[in-house]
């Protein structure tokens, strides 16, 4: 079922194009990768889904009852995020503001759900630590138990992996891969790591300002685009 349709879709800011003719669909368990260069239109793509920017044109719709409000987003970390002075479990539970309505105070099932996705990330014996005490993997794991708490059917994920060291960026993209085959989690995700994009995702989007492919991971490594991409050698 699809959860996601972009349909002619032009992305910019102020009235100037960054990427253009955006067509495709991301279905319930789906593991798209979005790939391109530096400037090409991915994050904004990923913002413009999440609401945060309008597009100039085109159209984002959204099925199975899926809510913008119910996304989970793991942005990229600025200095300012990873120097932020609060425990584990309180950045966790924020996950659940945007199903707390007007309601200051967070509920039982609420407190549960932040404590089920601390322990699925391996961070339970971490909640009351400061966040800004622990380590670039530490972290990551505290924001994607953050954005499990705001969904239940897609992830957003702009570079999960920057900056991490090799060991701390395959136990990353094995949480990943584990929340999407055994949870049966949507999962959208901006990476230049090539050789994780090609083992995990089960479909591309790469962007260049325009569309330049969008399909099945396995039909990417058959194209002239992904051969270009992968090293110059189509699969």
């Amino acid at each position: 079922m699809a959860l996601l349709t972009c349909s002619n879709l032009n992305l910019g800011y102020d009235g100037t194009i960054v990427a253009e003719q955006l067509e495709f669909v991301v279905n319930s368990g789906d593991y798209l990768c979005i790939v391109g260069e530096n400037g090409s239109g991915k994050s904004t793509l990923m913002k413009t889904i999440l609401g945060l920017k309008n597009p100039i044109s085109g159209s984002i719709l959204f099925g199975d009852d899926l809510k913008r409000n119910e996304i989970g987003y793991l942005p990229q970390q600025t200095v300012v995020q990873k120097d932020f002075p609060a425990s584990v479990k309180e950045i966790v539970l924020s996950g659940c503001l945007n199903s707390s309505g007007f309601n200051p105070f967070y509920t039982s099932a609420q407190k549960k759900k932040a404590q089920a996705s601390m322990e699925r990330m391996g961070i339970l014996d971490l909640a009351s630590s400061c966040y800004r005490e622990l380590s670039g993997g530490q972290q990551q794991r505290v924001l994607l138990a953050r954005a499990l708490c705001a969904t239940r059917k897609m992830l957003l994920l702009d570079e999960p992996v920057a900056g991490l060291d090799p060991k701390v960026t395959v136990e990353m993209y094995g949480l990943i891969s584990s929340l999407n085959k055994d949870s049966g989690i949507t999962v959208i995700m901006i990476s230049h790591d090539i050789s994780s994009i090609l083992r995990y995702s089960s479909h591309i989007l790469h962007v260049d300002r325009s569309q330049l492919f969008f399909g099945t991971t396995t039909d990417y490594l058959q194209s002239e685009v992904g051969a270009m991409f992968n090293g110059g050698v189509s699969q």
